[in-house]
């Protein structure tokens, strides 16, 4: 029997099995991934081979995965773990009014779409609640992303703005919903789905910071057609399996530049003639999306090794 992985608690598993009948799994004896340290080897939107062991329900064996979005685990320093697996599309919520959401926290996030080959839509919510210095610098923001080759969406649940773009995005896809908690993710998913319900909290206002309200990562059908995957906030992201020669390959305005270096193998940081350093000086490249790959380069550099494994 196969099924997809709509609901991952840590030891028990929700598949909905392909003739459309939902089971509470276990894993299989000590199942894991071969190779990989993670701290879920079963990831929600897997697909699965399923045993009956008298009442049981166990996990077999998972199926190929055609790509996952993973990150290093917050506490387990020398785990990882994936958020979610065969995704066809990604929608990072972003926030920069109540909570704000960092540039850092994004282009990471970006990295490991692109080194799996998830298309990524950035969508700005709550605009609503922008002031007038909040819309320059959204509309700063913006352009830098849109001019690095990513469609950038502004949103509201509040005055539903877009939201029909966003079901229609949506349709016959599956698509995870990521971003830190308090974003109004699961606010959105209710105004997109409204018999999907799901719970709601608002943001902190002694520290201006989300609140959790998905504890596990769940996959949900839409009336409309396909599935949405819902996560628990994210405050960090930490990359996992990128090398310091690879990472230039997942900003996309640096990748078109590569080949104008006089080096092959140039990290684009001291080398001379650097086609993506005169990009910056020239204002080709965005100098914030630079410095941000500066960052990564600088402070997850010394740990990629660490960190790397092959799929």
């Amino acid at each position: 029997m196969q099924g997809v992985v709509v609901k991952s608690t840590g030891s028990w598993y929700s598949v909905l099995t392909d003739n459309g009948v939902q089971l509470d799994c276990r894993i299989r004896g000590k199942f894991r991934i071969q190779g990989l340290k993670s701290t879920n080897p079963v990831a929600v939107g897997d697909r699965v081979l399923l045993d009956v062991n008298g009442e049981d329900y166990l996990i077999s064996k998972i199926l190929e995965r055609k790509n996952y979005i993973i990150r290093k685990s917050v506490n387990l320093s020398k785990q990882v773990h994936i958020i979610a697996a065969n995704i066809d599309q990604a929608f990072l919520i972003v926030t920069l009014a109540s909570p704000t959401t960092s540039v850092g926290f994004i282009d990471r996030f970006l990295v490991t779409a692109e080194a799996y080959q998830i298309p990524t839509v950035l969508v700005f919510n709550k605009v609503d609640l922008y002031d007038e210095f909040d819309r320059e610098y959204h509309d700063e923001i913006v352009q830098m992303y849109t001019n690095s080759g990513y469609e950038c969406l502004e949103t509201s649940a509040l005055d539903q703005m877009n939201i029909d773009l966003l079901t229609t995005k949506m349709t016959a896809k599956v698509t995870l919903l990521s971003g830190h908690s308090g974003v109004g993710k699961s606010t959105l998913v209710n105004v997109i789905d409204p018999d999907l319900d799901l719970v709601t909290q608002q943001v902190s206002e002694a520290h201006n910071k989300g609140m959790h309200t998905t504890t596990f990562a769940e996959m949900y059908p839409l009336h409309f057609g396909g599935f949405i995957i819902d996560t628990p906030g994210i405050k960090g992201f930490g990359l996992v399996d990128v090398s310091e020669f690879e990472l230039a390959d997942y900003f996309p305005e640096i990748l078109r530049l590569k080949g104008q270096c006089k080096f092959h193998n140039c990290k684009h940081v001291n080398e001379p003639k650097c086609a993506v350093k005169e990009a910056v000086a020239l204002d080709k490249i965005h100098p914030v999306r630079y410095d941000s790959y500066l960052s990564i380069l600088e402070d997850d550099g010394n740990q990629y090794r660490e960190f790397k494994y092959h799929k």
